[in-house]
């Protein structure tokens, strides 16, 4: 590597801290000024990029194909119900406390995946995924007839979560005498959350245990030889994905405060793959790009559908805005399939002010 390359690397890094410090300042503050639809909007996409995560440590880092997430999104969200609920509504419930209902509900998503992890460990590609694509069927079978547990068609409504005394609901706060309801509450728990799924995916990608994932995915037979145990690391991914998509289940249902089994179906496991390709496979920047690219554009969409052209509210003539989303997440998987295999994290690393390697090729040499 060049002096002139080494020295433009270490000047960067202050640089993207400085932008880190200053993005984190900006998401801090802006439940002071955004009203309940941009919050809850941001809500959604931060656990869309939590569930986003996990499906990326297992496909995009590991090369396992699944169409089951959200499966584990369901459990989460259901688990965090029956563990919280009181019973007051004539649904199941434990009564225990919010957040050890919430950590109970991942580990619970997590155990789901421990049990299907012996398949997970010795599938791979299209079979996996039509493995994993019985669990949605599964799952909406239980979801729709389990009523005592799930409410059956309607759902059951979600408790809210107490912590430290704080209770994330609509109960105001007064915090600078700007009233903070219960997506402002959520704001600052859905930062920590993403704050602390990231860094731990990309502690996992960046040690042995990543590694291991990527030559996994590259050349499983080899692999081995090397002496990676194949089906155990296949396992152990397989559970850490369906861990990180209960959690987003959990803050999902926390959002939505009310859980239906319509949501949780094939469309959702679709969409989660899309995050993914858009944003860029195996980059835990590229999950979360993508899922705010994904979760967002059905928002806007139904925001703005008055003034867009061809999409309109349904029986109205136009294109309803959540599936003028799908055809154009789809586009736009196509297209990064097509001209950006990177994905949208590939554009974030074509910056122009990096310069290029000044040592003679190979060819010249």
């Amino acid at each position: 590597m060049s002096e002139t390359l080494r020295s433009a690397r270490l000047r960067a890094v202050p640089t993207r801290a400085y932008a880190w410090t200053a993005a984190g300042l900006v998401l801090a503050v802006l439940p002071f000024y955004l009203d309940r639809f941009w919050l809850q909007a941001g809500l959604f996409a931060m656990a869309a990029a939590l569930g986003a995560l996990g499906i990326n440590l297992l496909t995009g880092a590991t090369g396992q194909l699944s169409m089951g997430h959200a499966f584990f999104l369901a459990v989460g969200a259901y688990g965090y119900c029956a563990f919280a609920g009181d019973g007051t509504d004539g649904l199941a419930g434990l009564g225990l406390p919010g957040w050890l209902a919430a950590v109970l509900a991942v580990a619970l998503a997590g155990l789901a995946g421990g049990v299907f992890s012996p398949i997970a460990g010795r599938l791979r590609g299209a079979y996996l995924g039509i493995a994993t694509l019985a669990l949605i069927f599964i799952g909406q079978h239980v979801l729709f007839n389990a009523h005592d547990l799930t409410g059956g068609y309607n759902g059951r409504a979600v408790p809210p979560l107490t912590l430290f005394g704080l209770t994330f609901d609509d109960s105001e706060l007064l915090v600078a005498q700007v009233p903070f309801g219960a997506v402002e509450k959520l704001w600052y728990l859905g930062l920590a959350l993403l704050l602390g799924g990231v860094l731990f995916a990309r502690g996992v990608l960046r040690g042995r245990p990543g590694r291991a994932m990527n030559a996994i995915r590259d050349h499983r037979i080899a692999a081995g030889v090397m002496g990676i145990p194949v089906a155990r690391h296949r396992a152990a991914v397989f559970v850490l994905s369906s861990m990180y998509a209960g959690l987003a289940g959990v803050l999902l249902a926390l959002v939505f405060q009310r859980t239906v089994p319509e949501y949780f179906g094939m469309a959702l496991s679709l969409e989660y793959l899309a995050m993914i390709v858009i944003g860029g496979l195996g980059s835990v920047a590229g999950a979360v790009a993508g899922a705010v690219f994904v979760s967002l554009l059905p928002q806007l969409l139904t925001r703005y559908s008055d003034a867009l052209p061809l999409v309109s509210a349904p029986g109205t003539g136009g294109i309803a805005p959540g599936e003028a989303a799908r055809y154009l997440y789809g586009a736009a998987v196509v297209a990064v399939v097509l001209f950006l295999p990177g994905g949208l994290v590939r554009l974030a690393a074509r910056t122009p002010e990096t310069p290029k390697s000044t040592e003679p090729s190979g060819e010249a040499r």
